[in-house]
């Protein structure tokens, strides 16, 4: 999947963001960053010094709710290879916290009003956390 392809599916999947260019996402998978994929989605992470962060994950909204997220958590998680991993995730976003919850992330903090929207204001980022 080419950077052009993740970064339209990545508008498509969050489209009450600020969408993230091409560019960003050639230079968030250059190493140590890394990119999971499925048909209809992607995740990039980046692992360091035993821990990993989950920095995103996009399916194409026409493929949500067949599993594809949660094949690549699985799939972030695998690759990952660390002790200790992270995520951040908007706390209105209830599907993915559905997803983080059932694959056993715990939360571990809160960042007041981090992502902004569109439509004006910003909601809370909270932090989660996995001991593979």
């Amino acid at each position: 999947m080419t950077a052009a392809e993740m970064a339209r599916i990545h508008a498509a999947a969050f489209a009450d963001s600020r969408a993230w260019s091409a560019e960003e996402i050639a230079d968030l998978a250059t190493p140590p960053g890394f990119v999971v994929t499925v048909s209809q989605g992607f995740a990039i992470g980046r692992s360091v010094a035993g821990e990993a962060e989950l920095i995103t994950i996009a399916v194409d909204p026409a493929a949500q709710g067949q599993g594809q997220g949660r094949a690549l958590l699985a799939a972030f998680e695998s690759a990952a290879r660390a002790e200790r991993l992270f995520l951040e995730v908007a706390a209105d976003n209830r599907p993915a916290l559905a997803l983080y919850h059932a694959a056993g992330w715990v939360e571990a903090g809160r960042r007041p009003c981090y992502y902004p929207r569109g439509t004006g204001g910003a909601v809370d980022a909270l932090t989660l956390t996995k001991t593979p």
